[in-house]
Protein backbone atom coordinates (compact mmCIF):
# COMPACT_ATOMS: atom_id res chain seq x y z
CA UNK A 1 0.00 0.00 0.00
CA UNK A 2 1.44 3.34 -1.04
CA UNK A 3 1.19 6.28 1.30
CA UNK A 4 0.82 8.86 -1.45
CA UNK A 5 -2.18 8.97 -3.77
CA UNK A 6 -1.54 8.61 -7.50
CA UNK A 7 -2.29 12.32 -7.98
CA UNK A 8 0.64 13.18 -5.70
CA UNK A 9 3.05 10.83 -7.47
CA UNK A 10 1.89 12.25 -10.80
CA UNK A 11 2.52 15.82 -9.60
CA UNK A 12 6.06 15.00 -8.48
CA UNK A 13 6.76 13.10 -11.70
CA UNK A 14 5.43 16.00 -13.80
CA UNK A 15 7.65 18.55 -12.05
CA UNK A 16 10.74 16.33 -12.36
CA UNK A 17 9.93 15.58 -16.01
CA UNK A 18 9.51 19.28 -16.76
CA UNK A 19 12.77 20.07 -14.95
CA UNK A 20 14.57 17.45 -17.06
CA UNK A 21 13.02 18.33 -20.43
CA UNK A 22 12.36 22.10 -20.36
CA UNK A 23 15.95 23.30 -20.72
CA UNK A 24 15.49 24.16 -24.43
CA UNK A 25 11.76 24.91 -24.55
CA UNK A 26 8.61 24.43 -22.45
CA UNK A 27 7.17 20.93 -22.09
CA UNK A 28 3.68 20.43 -23.48
CA UNK A 29 1.01 18.57 -21.54
CA UNK A 30 0.73 16.27 -24.55
CA UNK A 31 4.44 15.33 -24.35
CA UNK A 32 4.11 14.69 -20.61
CA UNK A 33 1.02 12.55 -21.19
CA UNK A 34 2.82 10.48 -23.84
CA UNK A 35 5.89 9.91 -21.65
CA UNK A 36 3.76 8.84 -18.70
CA UNK A 37 1.14 6.92 -20.70
CA UNK A 38 -1.73 9.07 -19.46
CA UNK A 39 -4.58 10.96 -21.09
CA UNK A 40 -3.73 14.72 -21.08
CA UNK A 41 -6.98 15.44 -19.22
CA UNK A 42 -5.50 13.69 -16.15
CA UNK A 43 -2.53 16.04 -16.17
CA UNK A 44 -4.09 19.43 -16.81
CA UNK A 45 -5.71 19.96 -13.37
CA UNK A 46 -2.47 18.98 -11.64
CA UNK A 47 -0.36 21.20 -13.91
CA UNK A 48 -2.70 24.15 -13.40
CA UNK A 49 -2.53 23.72 -9.61
CA UNK A 50 1.27 23.72 -9.82
CA UNK A 51 1.12 26.94 -11.87
CA UNK A 52 -1.27 28.57 -9.39
CA UNK A 53 1.11 27.73 -6.54
CA UNK A 54 4.08 29.22 -8.40
CA UNK A 55 6.00 25.98 -8.96
CA UNK A 56 5.51 25.93 -12.73
CA UNK A 57 5.09 28.62 -15.36
CA UNK A 58 2.46 28.08 -18.01
CA UNK A 59 3.49 29.42 -21.41
CA UNK A 60 0.70 29.92 -23.94
CA UNK A 61 0.77 29.82 -27.70
CA UNK A 62 2.63 27.78 -30.31
CA UNK A 63 5.61 26.13 -28.72
CA UNK A 64 4.09 26.75 -25.30
CA UNK A 65 3.81 24.39 -22.39
CA UNK A 66 5.23 24.30 -18.90
CA UNK A 67 8.58 25.21 -17.36
CA UNK A 68 9.83 25.39 -13.80
CA UNK A 69 9.13 28.69 -12.07
CA UNK A 70 11.90 28.14 -9.50
CA UNK A 71 15.34 26.62 -9.30
CA UNK A 72 15.03 22.82 -8.80
CA UNK A 73 17.15 23.11 -5.64
CA UNK A 74 14.46 25.35 -4.17
CA UNK A 75 11.51 23.02 -4.81
CA UNK A 76 10.75 20.24 -2.36
CA UNK A 77 8.50 17.23 -2.81
CA UNK A 78 6.44 18.59 0.08
CA UNK A 79 5.78 21.86 -1.80
CA UNK A 80 4.66 19.88 -4.84
CA UNK A 81 2.32 17.75 -2.75
CA UNK A 82 0.87 20.83 -1.07
CA UNK A 83 0.19 22.33 -4.51
CA UNK A 84 -1.25 19.07 -5.86
CA UNK A 85 -3.51 18.91 -2.82
CA UNK A 86 -5.32 21.95 -4.18
CA UNK A 87 -6.72 19.84 -7.02
CA UNK A 88 -10.19 18.54 -6.31
CA UNK A 89 -10.27 14.76 -6.10
CA UNK A 90 -13.26 13.50 -8.07
CA UNK A 91 -13.41 10.24 -6.16
CA UNK A 92 -13.11 11.60 -2.63
CA UNK A 93 -15.63 10.25 -0.19
CA UNK A 94 -17.26 12.23 2.60
CA UNK A 95 -15.16 12.25 5.78
CA UNK A 96 -16.03 9.85 8.55
CA UNK A 97 -17.21 11.79 11.59
CA UNK A 98 -17.25 9.95 14.88
CA UNK A 99 -15.74 10.41 18.33
CA UNK A 100 -13.27 7.58 17.64
CA UNK A 101 -12.09 9.27 14.43
CA UNK A 102 -11.88 12.75 15.98
CA UNK A 103 -10.20 11.75 19.25
CA UNK A 104 -8.04 8.72 18.39
CA UNK A 105 -7.53 8.24 14.67
CA UNK A 106 -7.08 11.81 13.42
CA UNK A 107 -4.52 12.89 16.05
CA UNK A 108 -2.39 9.79 15.37
CA UNK A 109 -2.62 10.25 11.60
CA UNK A 110 -1.88 13.99 11.93
CA UNK A 111 1.34 13.21 13.80
CA UNK A 112 2.40 10.70 11.14
CA UNK A 113 1.55 13.18 8.37
CA UNK A 114 3.68 15.86 10.07
CA UNK A 115 6.66 13.51 10.29
CA UNK A 116 6.19 12.51 6.65
CA UNK A 117 5.81 16.15 5.59
CA UNK A 118 9.03 17.07 7.39
CA UNK A 119 10.86 14.28 5.55
CA UNK A 120 9.43 15.37 2.18
CA UNK A 121 10.70 18.91 2.75
CA UNK A 122 14.21 17.45 2.46
CA UNK A 123 13.53 15.78 -0.91
CA UNK A 124 14.53 18.25 -3.65
CA UNK A 125 13.54 18.23 -7.31
CA UNK A 126 17.21 18.79 -8.19
CA UNK A 127 18.12 15.43 -6.63
CA UNK A 128 15.37 13.65 -8.56
CA UNK A 129 16.47 15.39 -11.77
CA UNK A 130 20.02 14.12 -11.21
CA UNK A 131 18.68 10.57 -10.74
CA UNK A 132 16.48 10.87 -13.86
CA UNK A 133 19.40 12.06 -15.99
CA UNK A 134 21.57 9.24 -14.64
CA UNK A 135 18.87 6.78 -15.75
CA UNK A 136 18.74 8.33 -19.21
CA UNK A 137 15.30 9.86 -18.78
CA UNK A 138 16.51 13.07 -20.38
CA UNK A 139 16.71 11.42 -23.80
CA UNK A 140 13.74 11.79 -26.16
CA UNK A 141 11.11 9.03 -25.91
CA UNK A 142 12.72 7.44 -22.83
Amino acid sequence: MGVLPNKAILAIAAVVDIAVHSKERPVSAKALAIRHALPPRHLEPVLQALVREGLLRGIRGPGGGYALARDPKDVSAEAILRAAGTVEDETSEPPVDSALVRKAVLPAVALAEQIFSDALKKVRVADMVDAAVELGCDRPHS
